[in-house]
């Protein structure tokens, strides 16, 4: 076996929302041969911990306090490495996306990401480095599936893993008591008792599974705000 596939491959987050940038983490090393050696806030951040680790792969946002992830992936020194993109943004707007898919991103991720679909698009990466490493020639059924695969055909029913059911419960009995009100994490955690980060695990869960549905908040400055609220159809 190819020794560098024996150690999990390093991954950058460049995310200046912490909470968001900690749950990522804790995903793909939880269920990929990944490892993070690094969470950068900014591009200078994020060209700091590129020249050390040199990692395999990048999970970038578009907006950060001293400039777009467009420039960086754009940036000679990412040019430089065998490195991945896959963008995890708020940015929708087509210039952008488009802006990335030539210039080499792996994927795009408009927030918010359901887990579901970045498992997806881990999948692929892993699928893809596989194939470079191990096959010497590929045949066209090969490059479709590294390339056209779609994202329902790999996305798997949400994961149990790291659910009670007791704190499940507490939170589908929240909103089933506030039919008609849409609660941050914050409000939700401080009802059910448990910490931010458990929440928004739960409440990642609830929305794949069709639960609950989020809805974008949008201020005038700054990144929007999420807001859940329980979906009509459910009990």
């Amino acid at each position: 076996m190819d020794n560098s596939m024996t150690r999990p491959l390093d991954v950058v987050i460049v995310e200046d929302e912490p909470h968001l940038a900690e749950l990522h983490r804790e995903y793909i090393e939880q269920n990929f041969h990944l490892r993070v050696v690094g969470i950068a806030a900014s591009i200078e951040q994020a060209c700091s911990l590129i020249r050390q680790h040199q990692p395999r792969l990048i999970l970038l946002d578009n907006y950060l306090p001293d400039g777009k992830g467009v420039e960086l992936i754009d940036n000679p020194l990412l040019k430089s490495y065998e490195c991945s993109v896959i963008f995890i943004t708020a940015a929708s707007d087509m210039q952008t996306c488009s802006h990335a898919m030539r210039s080499g991103a792996f994927d795009y991720l408009i927030k918010p990401v359901f887990f579901q679909r970045l498992h997806a698009s881990l999948e692929r990466f892993m699928r893809f480095i596989h194939t470079v490493q191990q096959v010497k020639v590929v045949d066209q059924h090969a490059l479709d599936r590294l390339f056209n695969l779609p994202a329902a055909e790999s996305s798997p029913a949400p994961s149990t893993k790291g659910i009670e059911p007791q704190t499940l419960e507490r939170i589908k009995r929240l909103f089933a008591d506030h039919p008609d009100s849409a609660m941050s994490v914050e409000e939700v955690v401080e009802n059910v008792g448990i910490s931010k980060t458990t929440g928004r695990r739960y409440l990642e869960y609830c929305v794949e599974s069709g639960l609950i549905n989020i809805e974008m908040l949008y201020g005038n400055i700054g990144h929007p705000r999420r807001l859940y609220r329980k979906a009509p159809d459910k009990p």
